[in-house]
């Protein structure tokens, strides 16, 4: 079964580039209509460029429709502004990919709080600026495919990267409580964890592995997770082709044999046992498996 796009409306933040350049050439190679947006500049979020507007060449260049947007992600207005410019042109939105993103790493010891801050309203606060000016109209359309974009440093830890942990797993959080509440919209969200050898990563990879997690290799998780027949509230991480699963879990937890540090010490070995861990769909479950264990 072939996956298509035609007759879709795609908003891709930080789109002149690295992962977002290729899931916006790879959704309008499918039919999609895509919005390009990204703010240029450099990694740490300084400076400005024309590299959406390549983008949109690009696309136009291969027979696709496509429109720049220089917005902030962390200007609210400006994301309404590039939403109500999409509806002007296509009559809708189907598709949101949150990737606009920027890296300024230090140890947390060295960190200045202002790094802390901008990192964390990009990523974190820019999601929700572009989800948001979207969501009304998802809703209306009883239809939408929004995908967040994590990391395994949000979900794993990496040293020198407190603020870009801190909102990325801010991210996936953000993605389980929307998933809910745009269900009966026929809203999915997801969340993606990609590992790509990017101008944000350059440094890190050696040459060869930096071929090898090429964005284009991510491309194909990110748009399945926004085709129609996406799941949802999945956690999906993606390099060098290789696709895998990442899950919250819960272990079924004891019951405290008496209400002191003393006795979760001792109990400690039972409280961590994964067997029969759950992958709760909500926060309500964490009540109610503890409910379970005091009946």
């Amino acid at each position: 079964m072939t996956i298509g796009f035609d007759n879709r409306v795609a908003i891709v933040t930080g789109a002149g580039g690295g992962l977002g350049r290729a899931y916006a050439l790879e959704l309008a190679r499918r039919g999609a209509k895509v919005v390009v947006n990204d703010l240029g500049g450099a990694r740490d979020g300084t400076g400005h460029s024309d590299a959406a507007l390549a983008v949109v060449r690009e696309i136009e260049a291969a027979g696709g429709e496509a429109f720049s947007n220089g917005g902030s992600v962390t200007e609210y207005d400006q994301m309404v502004a590039m939403v109500e410019a999409a509806k002007a042109r296509w009559g809708r939105v189907d598709i949101l990919i949150n990737n606009a993103g920027v890296l300024r790493d230090k140890s947390f010891a060295k960190m200045e709080p202002e790094d802390f801050r901008f990192v964390v309203d990009v990523h974190l606060n820019g999601s929700a600026n572009c989800t948001k000016a979207v969501w009304d109209t998802m809703r209306e359309q009883n239809y939408g495919r929004i995908l967040m974009t994590a990391s395994s440093t949000g979900l794993f830890g990496n040293f020198g990267q407190a603020n870009y942990g801190a909102a990325k797993l801010g991210l996936a959080g953000l993605a389980k409580t929307l998933h809910l509440e745009g269900a009966k919209y026929g809203i999915k969200v997801n969340t993606i964890a990609p590992v790509a050898g990017t101008r944000m990563t350059e440094d890190i990879f050696p040459e060869a592995a930096f071929k090898a997690f090429a964005p284009e290799n991510v491309a194909p998780a990110a748009l399945y997770l926004v085709s129609e027949d996406a799941p949802t509230n999945m956690i999906i991480g993606a390099g060098a082709g290789v696709v895998q699963a990442a899950y919250v879990t819960l272990t079924k937890g004891v019951k405290l044999e008496a209400p002191t540090p003393e006795s979760v010490a001792a109990q400690w070995a039972e409280i961590i046992d994964r067997k029969s861990e759950i992958v709760p769909n909500s926060g309500a479950e964490q009540t109610m498996s503890i409910m379970s264990r005091l009946q």
